[in-house]
């Protein structure tokens, strides 16, 4: 119900819903432009600063509006502001993940996974073969899997061929 009665309020000064992400509501002319990103009951507003004040006086006439700022956080991306644009990170869940794994005092490599060989007998990258002893099911293989995904799916498209891969073998991981 809030977010229908956000939206009629948005409609009336010219906003539009996204048809994809009905979360979103978007205003735009050839120099302006206005998107309010709704989030339960948060909203990120980016724009162009004429915009942005005009919205904010709009809002808080009909709504009791707690202006905090820039966004630093959001859906656990890291939002540094900077002159020439925006960083974007995941540094504090990639934090809890390493010390949830025990991960936490590993020393970092430059590259996402080892070289593979083109040996297929060689590869570390295979089906299990016979007799051969599969990691203890209590290690969270592939609970780490998933979190890994979440970020090749955010910030981290780098790592998305190596974690890809280790998800191919995670039924029964060796």
């Amino acid at each position: 119900m809030w977010y229908q009665r956000l939206s009629k309020y948005l409609i009336k000064e010219g906003y539009k819903n996204d048809l994809v992400c009905p979360c979103m509501c978007i205003k735009k002319s050839y120099t302006r432009f206005v998107m309010i990103i709704v989030y339960v009951d948060d909203m990120n507003l980016i724009g162009t600063s004429e915009e942005l004040s005009k919205i904010a006086k709009y809002l808080k006439r009909e709504f009791e509006v707690k202006d905090l700022g820039k966004t630093k956080l959001c859906l656990s991306l890291k939002l540094k502001h900077k002159t020439n644009g925006i960083l974007v990170h995941q540094s504090a869940y990639i934090d809890r993940w390493l010390i949830c794994f025990n991960m936490d005092k590993t020393h970092p490599l430059s590259t996402p996974m080892v070289v593979r060989s083109l040996n297929p007998q060689k590869d570390l990258f295979h089906p299990k073969k016979p007799n051969k002893e599969i990691f203890d099911p209590k290690v969270p293989q592939l609970n780490a899997i998933r979190a890994l995904m979440y970020l090749t799916q955010r910030t981290r498209s780098d790592i998305a061929f190596a974690i890809n891969l280790l998800a191919c073998c995670s039924f029964e991981p060796t």
